[in-house]
């Protein structure tokens, strides 16, 4: 009898959500989720549905379902592994297929291990026509501070190990909505750089907000004292501003997909054209001459 292989196992989501909720009980920094918000309310005030029956997936606070209600539709389901009106494990969501309208989750899906199948889940359980709308931390996101622990770990060690999260890139999320079943799948991406009065300050707002360490292969030593020292000293030789502030660069991917319904602009068929590419090239040609 053969074992069943899963998802290889990326992030200790028992400690993820552990840290999480403490950080969220301990008034963790919003600068992201609110920002998320925003743009979500921005994004649906675009969409003339209704959408009566909704789910926030993951979200780690409220603003996603806030923005939902801003938008004036019907308050949506909470549903998280820490917090909400559902308490769910979102790698396994226990919705049955076709019960939501519109599905909206933020921040939350760049913890998950298997992200292709949570996007093929959520296709499910969404209704004919109904539209995910998603963000996550991508792949840009804390690049000065990856570099700056790497190369002080590499200097002082002889080797670095994996402290930062990795993140999801824009140009694979249109193809994982495609491979996941959605329809008319858009993904784009909101880069900003924040400014921090040092590295420590930075890494200060991460513990806070529980974003720290939780790979599964993660080194379970402390970072030394000695590295991290070198670490803030590299960060401020490279990433500073000329009035000493480092710079942080984050990232939020935005994904967007429909469940495919009758109704909806489909690509025109193979064959379907009325001129040649080699006739439209040699008309081309013949404009310009």
């Amino acid at each position: 009898m053969s074992e069943t292989v899963g998802p290889p196992k990326i992030f200790d989501r028992a400690l993820l959500r552990r840290r999480l909720s403490r950080a969220l009980t301990k008034g963790a920094p919003d600068f992201l989720m609110k920002r998320a918000g925003d743009d979500l309310l921005d994004r649906l005030l675009t969409v003339k549905r209704e959408f009566p029956r909704s789910l926030d997936l993951g979200s780690p606070s409220a603003h996603f379902s806030e923005a939902v209600v801003a938008s004036g539709r019907a308050p949506p389901l909470r549903a998280s592994g820490f917090g909400g009106a559902a308490i769910i494990d979102e790698e396994v969501p226990p919705f049955a297929p076709g019960s939501f309208d519109l599905i909206v989750s933020g921040m939350a899906l760049q913890w998950v291990n298997d992200l292709p199948g949570v996007l093929a889940q959520a296709r499910r359980m969404l209704a004919p026509d109904g539209l995910l709308l998603a963000c996550l931390v991508g792949g840009a996101s804390l690049v000065e501070l990856r570099a700056a622990l790497a190369q002080a770990e590499e200097e002082i060690t002889g080797g670095a190990s994996p402290r930062v999260s990795p993140f999801v890139d824009v140009r694979d999320m249109g193809a994982l909505l495609q491979r996941a079943g959605f329809a008319l799948p858009v993904a784009d991406v909101d880069s900003f750089t924040l400014r921090y009065d040092s590295m420590f300050a930075l890494m200060g707002d991460l513990r806070a907000m529980g974003a720290a360490n939780v790979l599964a292969k993660r080194a379970r030593r402390p970072l030394r004292r000695d590295v991290v020292a070198r670490a803030a000293q590299i960060y401020a030789e490279r990433f500073s501003d000329a009035g000493g502030r480092v710079r942080a660069t984050f990232e939020i991917v935005w994904a967007s997909g429909w469940a495919p319904h009758e109704s909806q602009q489909k690509p025109a068929k193979r064959g379907s054209a009325t001129m040649r590419l080699e006739d439209a090239m040699k008309s081309a040609r013949e404009s310009d001459a």
